[in-house]
């Protein structure tokens, strides 16, 4: 009964911390956003990917790993070597959510010009509504 129970907890921490994992926390860490974008370019096995950083390769490993559990990299095996291919369309939700906030950052950081092109909202309309503001602030 004792080794039913802790397998059980066990078997709970490990559905409980892969079920944490998200496209959010893939791209938190610095390295794992290294990671990616060595990836993206092109597929690399894990020691052409270690070689890129200071850290030890079980430290990237285990980057590799979370990036797997996010769905960002899936690993081909050809012949002894592990490959890691980039699958990107897990980014999408990042891209979702920024989207959710655009209108929101363009009006409320008068900043057009350091927004990347993307994130920028029709000018025109933007200036609009300054200029209205601001003619109901004079008529007051």
């Amino acid at each position: 009964m004792l080794i039913y129970i802790l397998v059980s907890i066990h078997l709970h921490v490990i559905t409980m911390q892969q079920a944490r994992r998200d496209v959010f926390q893939a791209i938190a860490d610095p390295t794992r956003r290294e990671i990616i974008n060595l990836v993206a370019r092109q597929t690399l096995n894990l020691n052409a990917i270690a070689e890129n950083f200071e850290v030890s390769r079980s430290a990237i490993s285990q980057h590799i790993k979370i990036l797997i559990e996010c769905g960002l990299i899936q690993i081909k095996q050809k012949g002894r070597e592990r490959y890691c291919e980039a699958k990107l369309t897990e980014l999408r939700k990042v891209a979702n959510w920024v989207e959710q906030y655009r209108q929101f950052w363009a009006e409320s950081f008068d900043l057009p010009d350091v927004l990347p092109d993307g994130l920028k909202t029709d000018e025109k309309k933007h200036d609009k509504k300054k200029k209205t503001h601001k003619k109901k602030k004079h008529k007051k």
